[in-house]
């Protein structure tokens, strides 16, 4: 059976793919929908709509608050270097990373099979380096990689 993280983010993913470009909620309502407290509508909000996995995010606190989640797509390679650099800069981590390569592979830039190579490419276990170290080689190698992709 699924946890209640996964349903929330099904159920939001659902109504984004139903052909709105962006959904407006409260949280107290999805709360209540869900039978659960609102700070795991805020977990679910921030480590599964991130830039890094195509979704941009605005939150507004207060009474008449909402949160306001929109699909964002990677129509061009300068999109694709723009998310990059904003993702990135001249680090990445591990999460970030494969983040960004989730978001590309759901765009359809990137097929499974390269997504899936680009992922063990940067994996700790493949940079064994110090930390900052292994974050400015893996920001590296993803621009490249990217950029050979691209060029295709």
């Amino acid at each position: 059976m699924r946890n209640i993280s996964d349903l929330i983010e099904h159920y939001l993913k659902q109504i984004l793919q139903s052909g709105a470009g962006s959904i407006e909620i409260q949280r107290g309502d999805l709360a209540e929908k869900f039978s659960c407290v609102p700070s795991q509508i805020n977990y679910v909000i921030s480590t599964r709509f991130t830039l890094e996995k195509g979704y941009s995010v605005e939150s507004k606190r207060g009474g008449g608050g909402y949160i306001r989640i929109q699909r964002v797509d990677l129509p061009s390679l300068e999109a694709v270097q723009r998310l990059l650099h904003q993702s990135a800069g001249s680090r990445i981590d591990e999460n970030k990373a494969n983040g960004l390569i989730y978001q590309l592979e759901e765009a359809g830039i990137v097929t499974a099979r390269e997504a899936h190579l680009m992922r063990t490419a940067l994996s700790p276990e493949a940079l064994p380096l110090k930390q900052p170290l292994q974050d400015e080689l893996r920001s590296n190698l993803m621009r490249v990689m990217l950029l050979a992709l691209l060029a295709r």
